[in-house]
């Protein structure tokens, strides 16, 4: 399990890196990069002794089978869950057939009707982890996972662009493809 220090550090970086960069003096890139040393600066506004090895620590030891972020060279980035008005810009990609949604048990009835919306993110988040599915659902109550026909919404014209190795985005899913 990860010390308090690490969980706070991650908090801060999501905060930063998806939420308010502006807030903290910086400027994302169009993929929503920023170098790593500008938010070594960020952190330290609230963490005084923040270090490049809590940002790597955080990166691989904080929920590695989500993979928030990414550090490309000197840069990083969140990976997926931005609130931002500008959107972070995704390369779309042909989706494996089926990609499963986690959600709450309350909601999964208005979703089948309505479809996946991204509510205050910009995409839905999607996984091919059953038990990832799970976790994600069970934040907001009983877990429900819903499985995204996601070939079939591609080939009808449903954008959907990789976020890392567990996570996929799509602008929205509408029910067609929801089962």
């Amino acid at each position: 399990m990860p010390d308090k220090r690490l969980i706070q550090v991650s908090k801060l970086m999501s905060l930063i890196l998806r939420h308010k960069p502006d807030q903290f003096g910086l400027v994302l890139d169009p993929e929503g990069f920023v170098t790593i040393e500008d938010v070594i600066s960020a952190l330290r506004k609230v963490i005084p002794d923040a270090s490049i090895d809590d940002v790597r620590r955080v990166v691989e030891l904080i929920e590695p089978d989500k993979a928030r972020f990414t550090i490309a060279g000197i840069d990083i980035r969140a990976n997926y869950g931005h609130s931002l008005s500008e959107r972070i810009k995704q390369v779309r990609v042909v989706p494996p057939d089926v990609l499963l949604h986690g959600t709450s048990e309350t909601v999964a009835s208005t979703i089948r009707r309505e479809g996946i919306r991204p509510m205050g993110r910009q995409y839905v988040h999607l996984t091919t982890i059953r038990d990832l599915a799970v976790r994600v659902g069970a934040r907001h109550g009983r877990s429900r996972v819903l499985e995204v026909n996601a070939v079939l919404a591609s080939q009808q014209g449903v954008a959907f662009y990789r976020a890392n190795d567990s996570f996929w985005l799509a602008d929205f899913v509408p029910p067609d493809f929801i089962r």
